[in-house]
């Protein structure tokens, strides 16, 4: 399957808790080999994606194959922000991840952001590379975590978006 069979649109409530298994599956292969005590605890993760998918379930836009949830990203509230972007390991590396977030950078650049923002953790070097082949750059090297002694660090990227400049069709009156 490539990105060409894939429809991303908003999340509906009634697929809440499968986005939150598809963010589990994605968090168990890509970050969790960087984590360490409770952070890497799948029973906390699955909690706390859980708790996340229902309270951005508004700001959630979904990547859909044949009628099937298979990756989901969302923006925060209050700034142009993108905290979560997911896609089921098996499909990864298929254009999913691109199309999720190109649409979303669409959606804040009409509300009215001229950059956005997203972390991960700088041990996540696919992703790091992934996100920087997108336009991101490091803007600043973090630590992440409630306990700075056991904290991982996390780097923050940014992008500047500009409004779509591609041609005008011809309009006859």
């Amino acid at each position: 399957m490539t990105s060409a069979g894939v429809t991303i649109r908003k999340a509906m409530s009634s697929e809440a808790e499968r986005l939150a298994d598809i963010a589990l599956l994605a968090w168990d292969r890509d970050l969790r080999p960087f984590l360490s005590g409770e952070a890497a605890s799948p029973a906390v993760e699955k909690r706390r994606l859980s708790q996340v998918v229902h309270e951005l379930l508004d700001r959630v836009i979904v990547a859909e194959a044949d009628e099937i949830a298979v990756g989901w990203c969302a923006r925060a509230r209050s700034r142009p922000y993108i905290p979560y972007l997911f896609v089921t390991p098996p499909l990864q590396n298929r254009g999913i991840g691109t199309l999720l977030l190109r649409r979303m950078e669409s959606i804040l650049e009409l509300e009215g952001a001229e950059r956005v923002q997203l972390d991960t953790l700088s041990d996540n070097v696919r992703a790091v590379n992934f996100y920087q082949h997108q336009g991101y750059r490091i803007m600043v090297l973090k630590p992440d975590g409630p306990h700075r002694s056991d904290a991982q660090t996390s780097v923050r990227l940014e992008k500047r978006l500009s409004p779509y400049t591609g041609p005008v069709p011809d309009i006859d009156e």
